[in-house]
Order: C-alpha cells, then structure tokens, then sequence
C-alpha cells in the first residue's frame, strides 16, 4: 500500500472513531457503559490499523516517525484512557463525599507520579524537540543505553516503537487529569454562576482558544510554566464561562491538519502585521 493511501485510510478512520465515540456518549451518561463500548470500538480500529502496519514498508523515516509519534498515539491513548476510567469507575469506594473524593485525589497523584517518573521523556515530548525521533520512533531503533520499558520484548516489534507507547500513555493521563479534576470540582466546588462576571466573551472558534491557550502553555506564559495544560483550560473555561470540552482531542486535531497547523496563531500575525504596516503608511 502507498503510504500516501494508508494515511488517508488513517485519517478516515479517525473521523469514523470520533464519530462513533460522540454517539456512545450521547446514549448514557454512566461512565461504566460508556468506557465498555467505547473500547469495542476502539479495539476494532487499533486491530484494523495493526494489520496493514505490519506490512507496511514506510517510504520515509520520516514518515514512520510520523505514525508512530503523532498518529498511532491517538488512538491507542483513547484506549488507555477508557481501560482507566473503566477501572476507576468500578473500584470506586462505596463512601460519602469525603471518601470519594479522596479516592479520585489519589488517582490524580499517580499520573503526577508518572510524570515526575519520566520527566525528561515529557519535556522531550511537549517541547515538540525531533532530535531523538529517529531512535524513539522508529521500529527496530531503540537505544538500550536510554529509557526502555521493562516490557520492551514483549512488544509486537512491527507494530511498536520503544516509546510510541509512552507518548500514548502521557496523552491519556492528560485526558484523565481534566476527567479526575471535574470528579473532584462535582464534589465540592461552587458553581460557575457563583463567580464574579467577567467583563470579556470569547467570541471566535473554541478551537482558536485551545490554540491559542497551547502555544502559551508551551512558552511558559502561564505560572512561569508551573502548571498543567488542564488547569490552564479550567481557570479560561470559568473565566469566559465556555466549555471547550477534550482538550487533548482538539489538539491531537489541530497537530493532524495538513496544512497551516497553526491557523488562528498565523491569522493573528497576518492581521497585526498588516495593522502595523497600514498604520507606517
């Protein structure tokens, strides 16, 4: 298969997943049944993608690492990211309040705990650097001298690169942090409508606003880079009193467009430098 068609037939299945994934949500509201179906469906894509990966011979390097990097994480973060609510869900105390929220707490701290366990590894990653690619992502390239799984030979090798995996599961602790912070703001905190009006609405695309919100998280605007992503959503969603719903999601999509992957952020700059130039003349 050209990889030219399989990316197309990658991105088709994206959209079918995502689709399916919004009708699953829309059916019930528990969690439980939600993560069940959802990971049906999931695993049906993965096996999909699977079987023609494993034949693939990639026309680049580069394209591998592309796969492995931006687009197979995708998916099997979904994955991740429904085993472990599902897992939350159903162990869940059977307490008050208090006990409850405690429970989510300490589920919050063990994806801090991942983090801080493979720091640089996250660093590498959200600071989008490239200069390990070659051994992070390509089949067969691993460094035994770097960072490893410990169950690197239990991987399928034409189907996982030593850190493909990694990435997957960063980008669903990120979804499960925003999941685990609205458990634990049900629980106890006030309600939107209890905080003072803010005197601006934000009145362009949701997705410009997660643009826009990422490429100053990455830049350390916020708390001197002392704050997650998700927090950084939360306090903006309160103060224009928006939902902007997964932002990982969106980002996955904006990092999967084709062309001018920063839009919003490009718009601004048009429209600002022809400002300026139009107020020299």
């Amino acid at each position: 298969m050209v990889t030219k068609t399989f990316f197309r037939k990658i991105e088709k299945l994206w959209e079918e997943l995502n689709k399916e994934l919004a009708l699953i949500s829309e059916e019930t509201e528990h969690m439980i049944h939600v993560s069940e179906k959802a990971l049906i469906k999931i695993d049906e894509t993965i096996r999909e993608i699977k079987s023609v990966v494993t034949d693939l011979i990639f026309e680049s390097i580069a394209e591998e690492v592309y796969f492995f990097k931006s687009i197979k994480p995708l998916f099997l973060s979904k994955f991740i990211y429904y085993s472990k609510i599902l897992s939350i869900e159903t162990s869940q105390p059977s307490a008050g309040k208090k006990e409850l929220r405690k429970y989510y707490e300490n589920e919050l701290l063990k994806l801090k705990r991942y983090h801080s366990e493979h720091k640089d590894f996250y660093i590498y990653y959200h600071r989008n650097a490239t200069y390990l690619d070659h051994k992070y992502f390509v089949r067969g390239s691993y460094d035994l001298t770097m960072e490893l799984s410990s169950n690197l030979y239990n991987f399928d090798e034409y189907f996982t690169t030593s850190h493909d995996g990694m990435i997957s599961q960063i980008m669903a602790n990120e979804m499960l942090e925003v999941y685990l912070l609205d458990k634990i703001n049900a629980i106890g905190q006030l309600p939107l409508n209890t905080i003072a009006q803010f005197p601006l609405s934000w009145s362009a695309s949701k997705v410009s606003l997660v643009e826009l919100l990422y490429a100053l998280h990455q830049t350390n605007c916020f708390n001197g880079g002392n704050i997650e992503f998700s927090e950084v959503i939360k306090a903006t969603e309160k103060l224009f009193k928006v939902n902007l719903g997964n932002p990982y999601k969106t980002i996955g999509e904006i990092k999967s467009r084709k062309n001018n992957r920063t839009k919003f952020l490009t718009m601004l700059n048009d429209h600002l430098n022809q400002l300026f130039l139009s107020s020299d003349e």
